[in-house]
């Protein structure tokens, strides 16, 4: 997921505004008393609800759930969304053959049976996956959900010309010669012609890969396989009022604004394994200011923050001072990041990419991302901590947090020698205009390497533009972005499910590029097709880490942090816990009150 893929789990896409100033002041800031003094309110204590349960005997079933955001979903259609908290919150409305476990931090990140009775039954040497439905699932006009609503659910993600955004991981999977046209270019009758996936009867699916893949039930777990009934489907215009599958259905949308769900009458319990839906009435109110946004959270009109990406530095400021007892300080599961495009002269020179990693002041940088709480600790490699294989600090090539924590100005003046710049070099920073923290990172990035003679504008930007600007490698070149500043998080907790797209060769592509550095190491693609063919767990974590070590050795990233958020939750919530399974975010699907009021 990316900040920005179109980005993935990724796509928490609005980070909280402020500036350096605020964001210093917010690191130095500890605030508030004892980490686990409840509130006057009774809230639990500080990072009571990170990687635990919080408050779990407490939730009463009735009430109104209010989510406050400050920016909508990319799409609330099943297959278009790609923000992490679209696919946390579109549970919701919608199910899947199997999903995440709604249990706390690791745990959370396995799979379990939702709308099948069991786990994949798997043959054919990892290419065959067979599913059988259970009783009693039904949309929410009460008609049965069946194998033939899965197929065509995902075979909407081959319409990617009417419904572009979401993951197309299945389609690459199912159909790697890309022969299938979509269900809306189908000339069976049916409209079901996709060959890889075969629908017997009702109650029963099979998969037929063409070459085996050992995350593809984890793909299956992705908000991108829900069921789509076939007349309910109104193309382009789904998101504005998707069919739910699930306990809850949509009453009123206006986009940009509010939306509202309310139960669904049709779904029945015995038949859902996985959600409790304890609320009567799920809200979401949009602000297009997140500190107001902090404010009215912080005055209790809103249980939490529906992107989960942390508060704004102010917000963050007042709570950790006087409301401490409701914050949760998670690892995000993202990292951030410099990444330097190989196109761009000096970096085809691995030197001078070096050069760039070893001058920069890495404190600084933690420091304009917020600081060891609210920022993250010192990233030291490109593997978030959630994936299989990550080694966390403990994997340092370059000394990052360590001898060269503060930036090496005679190393990296060494590498500058030995790439053929003594003298340094000119370059350009490329940032997102709407990501304060990314713009102060710039900054700090700028300073530090002025030291070492390597001079560089700041070149801000719009935000909403990143697959045309910086997703365009012709334009990178065009514009001399030497460094491109970003984040980066799983769309799943595998190698796979984060590191594919940034640093495989096939995913290099003329717009909507994500592997900005253009790698193309016959190494790393190996050690890829190498792992969709590893069925044992501790053979893929090996080959992750693998992976990381050679994206490491060539030098073609800087990391900042493995970021950390600041999450407020309010003092009426029950049931309440973060989970690798949505990127440290809490796990919307069974939050409930503590009062039916």
């Amino acid at each position: 997921m990316t900040t920005q893929r179109t980005s993935g789990r990724r796509k928490q896409a609005m980070a909280a505004a402020g500036v350096v100033a605020a964001l210093l002041a917010t690191a130095a800031c500890g605030g508030g008393g004892d980490d686990n003094e409840g509130s006057k309110t009774g809230a639990p204590g500080f990072d009571a609800a990170n990687n635990k349960v919080a408050q779990a005997s407490l939730a009463k079933k009735g009430g109104t759930l209010k989510f406050a955001g400050a920016q909508d979903a990319d799409s609330w259609d099943t297959t278009r969304g790609y923000y992490g908290f679209m696919w946390n919150f579109a549970r919701y409305y919608s199910r899947q053959l199997v999903t995440n476990k709604t249990e706390p931090g690791k745990t959370g990140a396995e799979l379990t049976p939702d709308l099948a009775t069991g786990l994949a039954k798997v043959s054919d040497d990892g290419k065959t996956y067979t599913y059988t439905l259970r009783d009693g699932i039904t949309w929410e006009d009460g008609k049965p959900i069946t194998s033939k609503d899965v197929k065509y659910g995902i075979e909407r993600v081959w319409a990617q010309d009417v419904l572009s955004g979401g993951p197309t991981y299945l389609k690459e999977v199912l159909d790697p010669k890309g022969e299938y046209k979509g269900p809306y270019k189908d000339s069976s009758k049916d409209k079901l012609g996709l060959k890889a996936i075969e629908t017997p009867d009702d109650k029963t699916i099979v998969f037929k890969l063409p070459k085996a893949n050992s995350d593809f039930e984890e793909m299956l777990a992705l908000i991108s396989a829900s069921p789509v009934r076939q007349d309910k489907d109104t193309k382009s215009k789904y998101g504005l009022k998707p069919f739910s599958s699930g306990p809850y259905k949509f009453q009123s949308y206006q986009p940009g604004k509010s939306l509202t769900l309310v139960r669904n009458t049709a779904w029945k319990p015995a038949s859902d394994p996985i959600r409790k839906a304890y609320p009567d009435k799920i809200t979401v109110n949009l602000f297009s200011n997140a500190n107001d946004m902090d404010a009215r959270l912080i005055a209790g009109d809103y249980d939490l923050d529906l992107n989960q990406t942390g508060m704004s530095p102010q917000g963050r400021t007042t709570a950790l001072k006087q409301h401490k007892a409701n914050l949760d300080n998670p690892v995000s599961g993202y990292i951030r990041y410099a990444v330097f495009p190989q196109s761009v002269k000096p970096f085809d020179n691995i030197e001078c990419r070096k050069a760039v990693i070893l001058g920069a002041d890495h404190v600084s940088l933690q420091t304009a991302r917020g600081g060891p709480i609210a920022g993250g600790d010192i990233g030291t490699n490109m593997l978030p901590p959630s994936v299989p294989g990550a080694e966390g600090q403990k994997y340092d090539p370059y000394e990052l947090n360590g001898a060269n924590k503060s930036g090496n100005v005679a190393k990296a003046k060494e590498a500058l020698k030995a790439c053929g710049q003594p003298n340094g070099f000119k370059t350009t920073i490329a940032v997102r205009n709407n990501k304060p923290a990314e713009v102060a990172t710039a900054q700090s990035l700028q300073a530090s390497l002025k030291k070492i003679g390597i001079t560089v504008d700041i070149d801000q930007y719009d935000g909403a533009q990143n697959n045309s600007i910086i997703g365009s490698p012709s334009n990178v070149k065009k514009k001399g972005y030497g460094i491109i500043i970003m984040g980066w998080g799983p769309d799943f907790p595998t190698v796979q499910g984060y590191g594919l797209p940034l640093w495989d060769s096939k995913y290099i592509l003329e717009s909507g590029n994500n592997n900005y550095a253009l790698i193309k190491d016959k190494t790393i693609d190996g050690l890829f097709d190498q792992y969709t063919t590893t069925l044992d767990d501790a053979g893929k974590a090996k080959i992750a880490t693998e992976i990381n070590h050679k994206v490491m050795e060539g030098a073609y990233y800087l990391p900042f942090v493995f970021e950390k958020f600041i999450n407020w939750r309010s003092s009426r919530l029950a049931n309440v816990y973060t989970t690798d399974a949505y990127s440290g975010m809490y796990d919307f699907v069974n939050l409930g009150l503590k009062s039916s009021k």
